[in-house]
């Protein structure tokens, strides 16, 4: 089988080539990433397997469909790029539900601690010898109330990474899990009552902006915002507004609502056309990196495993229990239910 891998990157391709190869599976490269102009690339191939920032939208759709594509696998959990209800009856679409939900928690908690004991800007300092401490205060963490909106696999472990550091949890998501120990809360009331919020809750029109000016309002001063889940969850004009107005204390953001021509590209010789972003680096309280937190060796091996995985299931068994369909969980007559493919 022939696969168009859009978005390649020097750490994806190791581990695709090697479970590719396990699996005859002939991935074929390419740095750029799919959109309607790039879909043409797919000529030919059997399925595409695409990240984050890639187009996956209506017009892109039809162009692979024309080109024989039967498969989109997007080699993430998220999948807020992908048009699954036009992609219905055209194209289906797998994703990888998880992967190591260690590596993007950790990651989140390492923002976290790096913001609050400034340990970036004293790596600065000592670089140039300078060993003050002036401006470095920090807070401890223990005691701290940390609300976390969305448990599941990823905000799990966050909330027993906070744990570990003697955190009172609170949590909200729209379906709590059943029986477990952690304290849920309305979202106003996690607003309200939290020194740090953290998001790992997936991109859905209920939770597009969720962070706007009418829910920094509802926040403590001097809030600390982790995001390592979806850019859009903030309005980032809102975050802006809020940091100047020393509302929000700090933020530390891996994503960003406008990433997709920015993040995973090496921008250091040119001016970013991005003025919102600029800002919110330059502030002094912000801490940004470009969507790395699921970048561990554990993470990208599973990724890998399990995208071809998916592909060959599709293939050789008719059906694949990683199928992304916008009616599941909505009509008691699924196919999925019955170990089909969605249609």
């Amino acid at each position: 089988m022939k696969f168009a891998f859009f978005d390649a990157k020097p750490y994806d391709i190791p581990g695709f080539r090697k479970y590719g190869e396990e699996h005859r599976i002939d991935f074929q490269f390419f740095d750029t990433k799919l959109s309607e102009n790039t879909a043409g690339l797919a000529q030919g191939c059997e399925g595409v397997c695409v990240f984050v920032n890639d187009q996956v939208n209506a017009p892109v759709i039809d162009r692979l469909a024309a080109c024989g594509v039967r498969l989109v696998a997007l080699r993430c959990a998220g999948f807020n790029n992908v048009d699954t209800r036009y992609a219905y009856g055209k194209i289906h679409v797998v994703h990888v539900p998880t992967y190591s939900p260690h590596a993007v928690a950790e990651h989140a908690m390492a923002m976290l601690l790096t913001s609050v004991r400034r340990i970036h800007k004293a790596y600065n300092r000592t670089k140039d010898f300078n060993f003050s401490l002036t401006g470095l205060t920090g807070f401890d963490l223990n005691g701290k109330t940390v609300g976390v909106v969305g448990t599941g696999s990823i905000g799990c472990v966050f909330v027993n990474i906070c744990r570990g550091f003697c955190m009172n949890v609170i949590a909200y998501d729209k379906f709590p899990k059943e029986n477990s120990d952690i304290r849920y809360v309305s979202l106003e009331e996690l607003f309200r009552e939290s020194d740090i919020l953290s998001f790992h809750c997936p991109l859905t029109k209920e939770t597009y902006h969720m962070v706007d000016r009418v829910a920094i309002e509802k926040m403590k001063k001097g809030v600390v915002l982790i995001n390592t889940s979806r850019g859009a969850l903030i309005d980032a004009e809102a975050l802006l507004e809020g940091i100047k107005e020393r509302k929000i204390g700090a933020a530390c953001l891996d994503v960003y609502e406008e990433e997709s021509d920015i993040f995973f590209e090496d921008f250091s010789g040119h001016i970013v056309n991005d003025d919102t972003l600029a800002r919110l680096i330059t502030m002094p309280n912000v801490l940004v990196t470009s969507h790395q937190a699921f970048l561990t060796e554990e993470a990208l091996d599973n990724i890998a495993r399990t995208t071809v995985e998916n592909i060959e299931e599709f293939f050789k068994k008719g059906a694949c229990g990683n199928e992304l369909c916008y009616r599941c969980g909505k009509t008691a007559n699924c196919r999925q239910h019955k170990v089909e493919k969605c249609f």
